[in-house]
């Protein structure tokens, strides 16, 4: 019998198949691995807004639910400033294990065109866990307030061009963006106060400040159904039955509409088995029973998907504000 010769010549084609099937080898151990080991100590989820916005409503409950199933403590840390850039950017430049997160809203994709540096790439740097939820954003004014309606809004508006003032949680916020679509397709002029988060700007408007502004319908609902905010409007495209009786924008102004939805990130490079273990909690939390009729109180959809679909979401929703941050001449200033 001939021998064998160890030095023989391995067709390329044989060779690279063995290539690729040794590193599989040698990859699926560490992804099962990386998995099963994760997480190992607390989960820090950063949220670029103040204190007591709606990012707050929604995100409390949600990473309650997924430190149960992922068996391991979760917090929630409010780092505003910048119009969510800031607390953005600290999640870009973690280190990507799976232990920080950020959770986020439509200025996420807002920025991206509207912050003319910004210190990370919306669309590299940030991975998609997935989106949580959607709804209107909501135009509240104080419950004295003679605006009572969106044609009160637009008749006042275009009797006192730049007089009325409008807050918003913060320049590049989904709630800016949407008054300025407002202003833009209204053909009004109305002075933005931007604040550091949505809590300061309901103080200052109920504190007589401003006259109104554009909220997440998470955030306004407690003032509103305690009496405290007057809303005259929700963005969505159809009534919302968190605010009954309340029309819709579209309604008195055709064509609008601007819903916010919030997402969940991880900086670029996590893990794949560690953003499919955290996308699985999410959608496990963001599917109880409880939390989906508590986002449907404040008007929310639970609209949970995957990193792939999310991350498709996100290119589409880049270049649509895009559009409305130039047409509209938008800046941070």
């Amino acid at each position: 019998m001939p021998s064998m010769n160890c030095n023989a010549t391995i067709p390329r084609r044989e060779f690279s198949s063995r290539l690729v099937l040794g590193a599989a080898a040698l990859v699926m151990p560490t992804a099962y691995a990386v998995a099963a080991s994760y997480p190992s100590r607390l989960i820090r989820c950063i949220v670029p807004f103040a204190t007591g916005g709606g990012t707050d409503v929604i995100g409390r409950p949600l990473i309650q639910a997924m430190a149960e199933d992922l068996g391991q403590a979760m917090i929630l840390d409010n780092k505003p400033g910048a119009g969510t850039v800031i607390g953005s950017d600290m999640v870009a430049k973690a280190v990507p294990d799976g232990h920080t997160l950020l959770i986020n809203t439509s200025a996420l994709a807002i920025n991206a065109s509207l912050v003319s540096k910004l210190p990370y790439d919306t669309l590299v740097d940030l991975s998609p866990v997935g989106r949580i939820c959607h709804g209107p954003n909501v135009i509240a004014v104080r419950a004295d307030s003679p605006i009572k309606s969106v044609a009160d809004l637009l008749r006042l508006a275009a009797e006192k061009p730049g007089k009325l003032s409008y807050a918003s949680s913060g320049n590049g916020s989904a709630v800016h963006l949407a008054a300025e679509l407002f202003k833009l397709m209204a053909k009004v002029q109305i002075q933005h106060i931007p604040y550091r988060g949505a809590g300061p700007a309901y103080t200052d408007l109920l504190g007589g400040q401003v006259d109104m502004l554009f909220g997440t319908a998470g955030g306004t609902h407690k003032f509103v159904k305690s009496g405290q905010m007057r809303a005259i409007a929700v963005t969505s495209a159809s009534r919302v039955d968190a605010y009954p009786g309340i029309p819709c924008v579209a309604e008195t102004l055709p064509g609008y509409a601007a819903e916010v939805w919030y997402g969940m990130f991880v900086p670029k490079a996590t893990p794949s088995a560690i953003v499919e273990r955290l996308s699985a909690a999410l959608r496990k939390a963001a599917d109880l029973p409880a939390y989906k009729a508590a986002l449907q109180k404040d008007g929310l959809t639970s609209s949970v998907n995957s990193p792939a679909e999310m991350a498709a979401f996100m290119a589409t929703e880049v270049a649509r504000w895009r559009k409305v941050v130039v047409e509209a001449k938008v800046t941070t200033d």
